[in-house]
């Protein structure tokens, strides 16, 4: 377990991600690979409210309230850290005081719980004022609706400028940032935001840590992969991205482990980093993205060389 900066949250070094519960994973595939991830000492889940609205029939909410259900029936809600979101959702969008404090109250009812341990501004919202949003969060927190507060998809200098406001202001601060990282995916992350977390004392925790599946190693040359997502990794087959799988799959047989493993150790390296976020589709991905391994500065650097973008 690994604990959050500035905060009290002792986390598991995976996040898993609740982007596919009520799309890819129905409730009973989505509670079997909770229960595996419980099982194997996780503690640390990711949801949002605009999950899984994209999927044809769906409104919103469905990973809540599946997880919900799940920490209901499994009984386990006070040995879990629960993150979800706000600000994407078509009928709860944006930042704004009266938006955060209806949005906030939806995702309780769907998780069945009374609070939230990490509450994210799911994306920026530059026509509210960050004040009101952050003394939202504030007095959200002083109910004990809330205990920590993030930033999603914030740019580095919208980051700084939240967390300077909340300073002037006594008001909550965001403690971490998530936002898209990973070993196809480097900038902005490496060119700007590692900066800014790392001279604000906060930490990042990446989403799409295996680059949409890319990074999991089913995607070879000449292959057609039955996915969802397949036609969002089209832009990582290149001679970067074949060069960045041989590169993985040459260390993850010196350890005798995944390639996802160690896609998430190259991000976990990074000391900007805390905890990297992936999700799984089923128990046996999930087995997957659970092995632990540390990664030396020569396994580093060479994933670092074989990703690095070729300058034009």
């Amino acid at each position: 377990m690994i604990t959050i900066p500035n905060t009290q949250l002792l986390v598991h070094p995976l996040c898993l991600g609740g982007n596919v519960f009520g799309w890819t994973a129905d409730e009973a595939q989505s509670f079997a690979i909770l229960d595996a991830y419980v099982a194997a000492g996780g503690n640390f889940i990711d949801t949002a409210d605009v999950y899984s609205e994209w999927s044809e029939g769906n409104v919103g909410g469905e990973s809540e309230t599946i997880i919900g259900n799940w920490m209901k029936s499994r009984g386990n809600r006070h040995e879990l850290v629960i993150a979800t979101k706000v600000a994407k959702l078509s009928t709860r969008p944006g930042l704004s005081a009266e938006n955060i404090k209806a949005a906030i109250n939806d995702s309780l009812r769907r998780l069945q719980t009374d609070h939230i341990d990490l509450y994210y501004s799911h994306e920026d919202d530059p026509k509210t004022p960050m004040e009101e949003t952050l003394s939202t969060y504030t007095d959200l927190v002083s109910d004990g609706k809330i205990h920590h507060i993030g930033a999603s998809q914030h740019t580095a200098s919208r980051l700084r400028l939240a967390v300077e406001t909340s300073k002037k202001h006594g008001y909550a601060q965001y403690v971490v940032l998530q936002d898209l990282y990973n070993l196809m995916e480097r900038n902005p992350f490496e060119s700007e935001q590692a900066a800014v977390v790392t001279d604000l004392g906060i930490s990042a925790l990446p989403f799409y840590g295996l680059a949409r599946g890319f990074l999991s190693g089913k995607y070879r040359p000449g292959v057609t992969v039955d996915s969802v997502r397949a036609g969002g990794v089209v832009k990582y087959q290149d001679d970067r991205g074949w060069k960045t799988i041989e590169t993985l799959d040459s260390i993850a047989r010196n350890h005798n482990v995944s390639i996802s493993a160690v896609s998430l150790a190259w991000l976990r390296a990074n000391p900007a980093v805390s905890t990297p976020i992936a999700s799984a589709r089923t128990v046996d991905q999930l087995a997957e993205i659970m092995q632990e391994v540390t990664l030396n500065a020569e396994e580093v650097a060479s994933l670092n060389s074989a990703s690095e973008v070729p300058v034009a």
